[in-house]
């Protein structure tokens, strides 16, 4: 029963993960139900949907490697360190400050909540932008800080708060804020899924269930393979209204559950 738990975190963490509906809230919630899991088992399975990424996105990535010289994608991949080195510090700071994620299930609800409204208001906001797929720096400064603050509030969810800094702030082409959103989620993850392991791996690593980290890890991989190719061809012709509604009531159901005390 136990693996069949992971093998449901892993689904769980592989849909929600670029889904602008929060896997951490998810992931917080579920875990109410099938078991609590370490920090590093949600950060290393977030790596399997981060891996799923790098898979969908390999020919851009390449493009950006081997033309490195090529000004446009140099710039563009100037823009991606800005983003990420400014996750990676700001996430050091959160971390020495001993921050540490709720274990409840009503703040994860009301920032589920308020995150669905913002949506709603910020893309109607951004459709009045001039159409544009370029990403000035202050979109990978934007970009950047939306990554800690979806770190620090769950519910948030990392992928809403990073197209939406994307889009407000000048790139309101949906697939083009969304691409970038999601290739600075991908050093960013992996680099704090390194550095979980080698945490754990420097205390032992006798407290951690490896066998059901590992099969979560690939369900995660593959179910978010296949709802990151779903939502790439979804946004060509749709807005993130869905989503947004999607927060608002599952939000409010966790609210109403938490009042009636079901969950905790």
């Amino acid at each position: 029963m136990s693996y069949l738990n992971d093998v449901l975190l892993g689904i769980i963490e592989g849909i929600t993960e670029f889904l602008p509906i929060s896997s951490t809230g998810h992931l917080l919630v579920a875990e109410h139900w099938l078991g609590a899991r370490s920090d590093m088992y949600n950060i290393v399975i977030q790596a399997g949907a981060i891996l799923a990424v790098t898979l969908i996105y390999w020919r851009r990535l390449m493009d950006l490697a081997i033309g490195w010289r090529e000004p446009g994608n140099r710039d563009y991949l100037f823009k991606l360190a800005v983003a990420f080195l400014i996750t990676a510090v700001l996430g050091l700071v959160v971390k020495k400050l001993g921050f540490e994620l709720p274990s409840t299930v009503t703040p994860v609800a009301w920032a589920l909540v308020l995150g669905g409204l913002w949506m709603i208001v910020a893309e109607t906001f951004a459709a009045r932008l001039p159409a544009s797929s370029a990403i000035p720096m202050r979109v990978a400064v934007a970009v950047g800080l939306a990554q800690i603050v979806a770190g620090i509030f769950p519910g948030t969810s990392r992928s809403a708060a990073t197209i939406f800094a994307a889009m407000l702030l000048g790139t309101s082409n949906r697939g083009a804020a969304t691409e970038f959103a999601f290739l600075v989620g991908i050093p960013t993850m992996y680099a704090a899924s390194g550095y979980e392991l080698l945490k754990e791996l420097k205390g032992g690593g006798a407290t951690e269930d490896w066998t059901g980290l590992g099969i979560a890890f690939v369900v995660s991989t593959v179910t978010a393979f296949v709802a990151v190719k779903w939502l790439l061809g979804f946004i060509r012709s749709h807005r993130f209204t869905a989503f947004a509604i999607y927060r608002i009531l599952f939000g409010g159901a966790l609210l109403l559950l938490a009042q009636a005390g079901l969950v905790a």
